[in-house]
């Protein structure tokens, strides 16, 4: 069996006391049979330290991308983006997109930046990860903006309802999920995730971020992926081994691998 990562920060895990390093995280994971990693940039700097860090690893993908909360301070960066993004092993643009929950001053450069990301992203033929916190409706009017123009990609960590589901899944896009679809009080999404078609159903972590069920509140990892793609097995009503077939399947169709 064969689970991927279809988004984590590898670079951002603590290898001060939880892990020794990366090749202990690896080994965490693949013994939860994670064997293949997405690591996500969040900005220009972010991404020449993971190309350093994770070079050697041909497990590792990488995106290339200026997370919204970061475009105040990428201004002149955004330049680099194109040129950066044109490696094979860049497999994706982003993060990108909108988040509004603390920084509603800042939309317009934060529109401005994601309508770069996918304009360049049209231009390499390559997907976009799509970041949207509390921004829904400004996302989907960004991304029909482009519908036509052979944009296309994932929205990450998806938390919204089954409309706005369906509005993304119209334009090709794919729905990633989380360790919040563990969460008790995800009565909503768990509900939305039954009706999304398994071959436009991908997996993350985000770690650290939003670790999944029994360990909430902690560290996230890759390993916790087990978890995930064992709660969303038992929503969606199907085998385990089935669920990793399909989404690793989902994964190398959408990222070109």
């Amino acid at each position: 069996m064969l689970l991927i990562d279809s988004h984590c920060h590898l670079d951002q895990l603590n290898y001060n006391i939880i892990h020794k390093n990366i090749d202990d995280v690896l080994r965490k994971s693949y013994q939860s049979n994670i064997k293949k990693f997405l690591t996500v940039s969040t900005s220009v700097e972010n991404f020449y330290i993971i190309r350093k860090l994770f070079k050697k690893y041909p497990s590792i993908f990488y995106s290339c991308g200026i997370h919204p909360l970061y475009c105040h301070t990428e201004l002149e960066k955004i330049k680099q983006i194109k040129k950066l993004s044109q490696s094979e092993k860049v497999i994706a643009l982003g993060e990108t997109g909108l988040d509004y929950q603390c920084s509603e001053e800042n939309k317009k450069i934060q529109k401005y930046f994601f309508r770069k990301h996918i304009q360049i992203a049209i231009i390499l033929k390559k997907p976009i990860i799509v970041h949207s916190r509390n921004a829904i409706q400004d996302t989907l009017k960004i991304l029909k903006e482009y519908s036509n123009q052979g944009c296309y990609g994932v929205l990450h960590c998806f938390t919204e309802n089954y409309k706005s589901a369906c509005q993304l899944l119209d334009m090709g896009f794919y729905l990633s999920f989380s360790g919040i679809i563990t969460f008790k009080n995800s009565i909503l999404l768990q509900e939305t995730i039954k009706k999304i078609p398994l071959d436009r159903l991908l997996i993350e972590t985000d770690s650290p971020y939003l670790a999944p069920v029994p360990y909430r509140g902690k560290e996230n990892q890759p390993a916790y992926l087990l978890n995930i793609a064992k709660n969303i097995s038992i929503l969606k009503k199907i085998d385990l081994e089935y669920l990793a077939y399909i989404t690793t399947k989902n994964f190398y169709t959408l990222f070109n691998i």
